[in-house]
């Protein structure tokens, strides 16, 4: 791409990334697309080597909880350091890897902690990923995973294969034909796999795996693990219905299939709650874990039930496990989330950013959808005219369905799980079946609304309901171009934020849980007017937004993983 697409760039940075671009690999992705040089970042500030500063909603792809060199992790590592403690110390026990699992495990689902072990991995996400893989495996004998469409899980060979897609054409085929991997459908209310959306759409989707886990023709006999995200990120950031992950719980726990969450984004309250299968108050037999436990360096682990605690010594190890300035600023990290309540509050800011970009997606029908958890935010861009032509049957009459994860009442005060009359709901109980694991606290049945959650069926602006209990019309085609352009005209605003989803086309927002009121205006300002200049420019004939004469070009973008 051109490396003047930063206005005022100075000769330093155009200097440093003509030598990137020509020394480092092809494999490099957010340099592609956000051509910067940081040379100082505190909080959300970065300042590029031209003198320019951003708001950071890239957040080091959801490492930095407290966003950059934030004094609590900054004093941890001075403090080991100072110490002359020994930095690396492969797996040998030390007072700061002990520190870090007392605070680790007092984050973690009561149930869960109270018989946990925990597995020191290489510093990577995806190296936890492949140790809990092979954990289960070694615990049940069999080969098998149950994996999900539009999931991410990292980039070796087995995380990958677990995974929903691949960056490049053909990266991904081997390992999938390798692996054994038997995919299931997800929830994801927007483009509804079945046509349905809403709460019978993931009804449908965890009536499909079980039906297939138990029909001998199924194709899955007996996995040896299922492996999700609560929220998945890369995939688009689609939040899993909270019911749904209930029922995946009772799924596999029936089954006696260990379920595997994969939490290395959607932990350390990203979220609004310390770890996402908090808001469904599912326990997961196996937790993958990395980024922010990190406090921003590189750490990774797998927390699991103690009776899965079977391989022998050296059958998962890695070099750098004992990384003692990570284990460090991520003790400082956990605890500072814990005692300063940062996962509310990112459930408050979250919630408050949502219902901003809602109001200003109604009316604009390349904004597809609005949808998250916390402060993990996805804005669909779609091209509403070209969906309409090709006969998907949508009008652009204004935003799409907005995904809520909580279940509530729909309008008029029917429950939207309930069984239609003389039917049998698939989610009641199997006659005299008893799950050998208890029920969600509380005893509510899997689909209960969430305390306090609003209702994914609200009516439009205008009155209209989002989307009828009957089948939907299909959602227009994505708009990756629309979506690049978007993302460097919040360059150009001074934001950075990164794109993901099918085809690219979904605008991400991790910001640090710090991020201040005033910083969040801030970002939705320059995010809304960003999305305006693109949306005219994009020559899309909006009603409200008459195209300008500026040609439209998008950027080369790549991959964004």
């Amino acid at each position: 791409m051109a490396l003047a697409a930063v206005p005022g760039d100075g000769g330093a940075t155009q200097g440093i990334l003509r030598r990137q671009a020509l020394r480092e690999s092809a494999a490099r992705t957010y340099a592609r697309a956000l051509p910067i040089v940081p040379v100082r970042a505190r909080g959300m500030t970065v300042e590029g080597a031209d003198g320019r500063r951003y708001l950071d909603c890239l957040s080091g792809a959801g490492a930095l909880a407290l966003g950059h060199n934030h004094p609590v992790v900054l004093d941890a590592i001075r403090t080991v350091l100072d110490s002359e403690a020994p930095l690396q110390v492969l797996d040998l026990a030390t007072p700061v890897k002990d520190a870090f699992t007392d605070e680790l495990f007092a984050t973690l689902p009561p149930g869960l902690a109270s018989r946990a072990r925990v597995q020191f991995c290489g510093p990577a996400g995806t190296d936890a990923v492949e140790a809990a893989l092979k954990l289960v495996r070694t615990a049940t004998g069999r080969d098998g995973l149950l994996a999900f469409s539009g999931a991410y899980h990292g980039m070796t060979a087995g995380a990958l294969a677990a995974s929903g897609g691949a960056p490049a054409d053909g990266v991904m085929a081997a390992g999938v034909a390798a692996a054994g991997v038997t995919r299931l459908p997800f929830p994801y209310d927007y483009r509804c796999p079945f046509g349905v959306g809403g709460e019978r759409g993931a009804e449908l989707a965890a009536h499909w795996a079980e039906k297939l886990l138990d029909d001998p023709k199924g194709g899955a006999p007996h996995p040896a693990g299922m492996i999700l995200e609560p929220v998945q990120g890369e995939g688009g950031v689609i939040p899993a219905p909270d019911g749904w992950l209930r029922r995946m719980r009772e799924i596999t726990a029936a089954r006696s299939i260990p379920l595997i969450a994969d939490e290395v984004q959607t932990g350390v309250g990203r979220t609004g709650a310390f770890w996402a299968v908090d808001h469904s108050g599912v326990e997961p037999d196996v937790m993958v874990l990395s980024k922010a436990i990190g406090g921003g360096l590189p750490l990774a682990v797998v927390v699991y039930r103690e009776d899965l605690d079977v391989w022998p010594p050296g059958a998962h190890a890695g070099t750098f496990r004992g990384n003692q300035l990570a284990m460090a600023a991520g003790a400082a990290t956990l605890a500072h989330v814990r005692q300063n309540n940062l996962a509310e509050r990112a459930a408050t800011v979250g919630g408050r950013m949502l219902e901003r970009l809602r109001r200003f997606a109604a009316g604009r029908p390349q904004i597809g959808d609005v949808r998250g958890r916390g402060l993990m935010i996805g804005v669909e861009l779609v091209a509403p005219e070209a969906g309409f032509a090709a006969g998907a049957g949508v009008a652009p009459t204004g935003a799409g369905p907005v995904a809520n994860p909580d279940h509530e009442e729909a309008p008029g005060g029917t429950t939207r799980y309930e069984a239609s009359p003389g039917e049998v709901s698939p989610y009641e109980a199997s006659p005299g079946g008893g799950a050998p694991y208890e029920a969600s606290p509380g005893g509510g049945a899997p689909y209960e609304a969430s305390p306090g959650g609003g209702a994914p069926h609200e009516a439009s602006p205008g009155g209209a309901a989002r989307y009828a209990d009957a089948v939907r019309t299909a959602a227009p085609p994505a708009a990756p171009a629309l979506a690049a352009a978007v993302q460097q005209e919040c360059l150009r605003r001074g934001l950075i934020v990164e794109l993901g989803g099918r085809h690219g086309a979904v605008i991400r927002l991790l910001p640090p849980l710090t991020i201040t009121d005033e910083q969040t205006e801030a970002v939705l300002d320059r995010l809304t007017d960003a999305l305006d200049a693109s949306i005219r420019t994009a020559g899309t004939h909006s009603r409200e937004l008459p195209p300008t004469a500026a040609p439209f070009v998008p950027p080369s973008t790549g991959d964004h993983r």
